[in-house]
């Protein structure tokens, strides 16, 4: 079955300019989801998908290169691109729609919110003398680069990686570098406010501090509440940063 263009391609909603592979990408994806495009559905033609959706056709490609490369679609030679049939294992990923907006940020600190007070817990539980050195190195290497003129977030990022590692459990180090691709930008953001918003700076350094001193003296409790605690004052710093609106962060709150 070949899927057809609406009568009026013409009506399609036009992309907005920022990320169009991402965005061209999360629209076909929605359509697979509500069932418009079914598995081995034959996708229109490149030039076909450019006119509909008021794209080149360079970004048609990388939109559908994002979605083959994560199973989504597949390409048949010399007859064009299909749905793929579902798998049996899907890879971890998230809707490119992610990526749209840095309030949808918040979604994804939310997610490590879940995750990280269980990896202090674990680190306070399992951690070796030479993992904790590890972490104390990794905090200040992130003062290091601050002092030096950087904003420290990939130091900042290692950190928590450092953490994870020391929970002895290495999917947490995989979960927190795949998320790590979906915090760097907000981060930034938030970290260049700091000459205006001047406690974030002392209000981080401090939470690392006390997350550390409890992983150290193995609380396993103490861990696991700042480690949740931190994740929470990071939502709000991205709120006071104007990295998202209050409302929004409360809508995506979880309960």
């Amino acid at each position: 079955m070949t899927w057809q263009l609406p009568a009026s391609a013409s009506a399609a909603p036009r992309l907005a300019a920022d990320r169009l592979s991402d965005r061209l990408a999360a629209r076909l994806l929605a359509q697979v989801e509500a069932g418009q495009l079914s598995p081995g559905d034959r996708l229109p033609t490149e030039q076909q998908l450019a006119e509909s959706h008021g794209v080149s056709r360079t970004v048609v490609r990388e939109a559908v290169h994002q979605l083959r490369s994560r199973g989504l679609l597949v390409s048949r030679q010399g007859s064009g691109v299909y749905v793929a049939q579902p798998a049996a294992n899907q890879p971890l990923a998230f809707d490119p729609r992610v990526l749209d907006s840095l309030a949808a940020v918040v979604q994804i600190v939310e997610v490590r919110r879940a995750l990280e007070g269980e990896i202090a817990a674990l680190a306070a539980q399992r951690a070796t003398r030479s993992q904790i050195a590890g972490i104390r190195r990794a905090l200040r290497a992130i003062e290091t680069a601050v002092a030096a003129g950087g904003d420290g977030v990939d130091e900042d990022l290692a950190f928590h990686r450092a953490i994870a590692e020391a929970s002895g459990n290495p999917q947490f180090t995989r979960l927190l570098g795949f998320l790590e691709q979906y915090l760097r930008e907000a981060m930034r953001v938030t970290r260049g406010n700091e000459a205006r918003f001047r406690g974030f700076a002392d209000a981080v350094r401090e939470e690392h501090g006390a997350l550390i001193d409890a992983i150290a003296a193995r609380d396993a409790a103490a861990a696991r509440r700042l480690a949740t605690r931190h994740m929470e004052l990071a939502a709000r710093r991205l709120e006071a940063a104007g990295v998202v609106r209050g409302p929004e962060r409360k809508r995506g709150k979880t309960r």
